[in-house]
Order: C-alpha cells, then structure tokens, then sequence
C-alpha cells in the first residue's frame, strides 16, 4: 500500500508528467491559467508547497526545509508512478524547480522557469536576506494575514499586474487570505531565498533542457535570466511582452504558447 504524500497534490489529464510549482503565497490554483489547458496534453501534477493551501502548517515542520521539501516533491512524483517527468516552477516554485534540476538529475526531463533566480550568491548578502526575511515572518505573526496579504501585493515586483482583470486579481487575493500567518511565516524561514543554498555555481550540472521565461517589464529578473541561461547549457530565454514578473498571469496565452511550443519540440526528439 502507497504511503500518502506530505504535500497535498492533484493530478489532471494523460501524456508525458509534468509537475508545477507555485509561488510563495499561491497555491495549486494560482497556477490554473497554465496548468488546466497543459492537462489536455500532458498528465499535470499540481501540488500546495509547504505553509500554502492544503499542505501542513506547521511551522516546526521539517517540510520547511529546502533540501526536504525537494524530497516530498520527488516522494509525490513517486506515488503517481513517475519516475521521470518535467517541471515547471514560477519564482519560488522556479527555485524549487532549480533545485530538482541540480539534486536529482536523473529525475528531471525538462524545467521551465518563471520569473526564478539560482538564489544568492554572497555569503553576506543572503544571510542579511535571511536575517530579513526572519523579521517579515516575526511581522506576519504579529500583524496577521490580512496585513501581510495587502503589503505583498502592494509590493512594487506586483506593479505590472494593474492589468490583470480586477476578478481575476480579487480572486488572487481571495487566495492568498486562505493560507495563514504560521504557514507562510516558516515557509519564509525555510525555503527563502536567504534559507536556499546558492545554485549560480552548480548550474554547470543542469543537464536538462531548460526554457526560461521572464516578464519584459521585469527588469531584476530579466538580469537574473540572462545569468541563468549563461549558466545552464541547454537553455533558452523568452522575454514575454506585457509582463511583469507573473507572466502566467499576466500575459497567460503568450505564456502557454511558449511553453507549450518548447515542450513539444523537446519531447520529440
């Protein structure tokens, strides 16, 4: 008898396996403007990341961790039968994916990166993330979920998503307001970009070929893709237009076709 997984998952349609992950606050259905047409093609396995959606809350869990979250990735993919897949991960998911690309290369197919980055390079810089991010997670404690929904939303990276439908993005939102204070608090502990080993080195190592994506109206991002592709060899960057960094959300049939497109022509070589 299979051993349930720790991380709530789905999976929709049939085809090649293609996991998704989502971004710090999301959850499986933020991902729904991609991973529902993809599922005509594809078997999708979506999942709720630690601290989000119907995936344990604990904060003391060491499902926080980075490296043990990758294993409970790889223990879904396990009990869906799928010893090989792809997978696609926008900004945290996209650390995530990164992650799974390097720990587990005979697992990984194909990755597709959204708005993502190998994390932090100097010492200095990403424990003075993680002393940051520690403070954030204090404040989402202190000050509730509602609180920190708003200031995260209000966060100049999210400009761009004015012109995302107002229900779409009060459904978003809605979203967001689900998850709670103790769960988003250790997600940041655990697998922020201060917690996250630096991938720029062990990019080298990345075997599969890899399409990243970036919003045009992303400029951080877009700097870090260039590095991105130039690290990892079999590699291609597409800028989507009128896009900031949730192109997904943003720019989604663009993005769809994209992905689709580099899916297809990978997979039948």
């Amino acid at each position: 008898m299979k051993t349930t997984p720790l991380l709530s998952s789905e999976i929709k349609g049939e085809g090649h396996p293609l996991l998704i992950l989502h971004g710090f606050t999301g959850d499986h259905s933020t991902m729904s403007s991609i991973s529902e047409p993809l599922s005509k093609n594809y078997s999708v396995i979506s999942v709720d990341l630690p601290g989000h959606g119907n995936t344990i809350r604990d904060p003391e869990s060491h499902l926080f961790n980075f490296e043990d979250t990758l294993k409970a990735l790889i223990e879904v993919m396990e009990f869906y039968d799928q010893e090989e897949f792809n997978v696609l991960g926008y900004s945290m998911g996209g650390r995530l994916a990164l992650g799974l690309a390097i720990y587990y290369p005979n697992k990984i197919k194909n990755t597709i990166l959204l708005g993502a980055t190998a994390g932090i390079a100097d010492e200095n810089q990403r424990i003075a993330r993680r002393r940051s991010d520690d403070r954030l997670a204090e404040e989402i404690l202190e000050k509730g979920i509602e609180w920190f929904v708003q200031y995260w939303m209000e966060q100049p990276i999210f400009e761009s998503q004015i012109r995302i439908d107002p229900e779409i993005l009060d459904a978003y939102k809605k979203q967001r307001l689900q998850n709670n204070a103790q769960g988003l608090a250790g997600s940041l502990r655990g697998s922020g970009t201060g917690s996250q080993p630096s991938f720029w080195r062990k990019l080298s190592e990345i075997n599969s070929p890899t399409l990243i994506l970036v919003g045009e109206e992303d400029p951080k991002f877009r700097s870090l893709a260039v590095r991105l592709n130039s690290g990892i060899s079999k590699s291609e960057i597409v800028v989507v237009p009128e896009s900031g960094h949730a192109c997904h959300l943003e720019n989604p049939d663009f993005t769809l076709e994209m992905i689709e497109t580099f899916l297809e022509e990978v997979l039948s070589r």
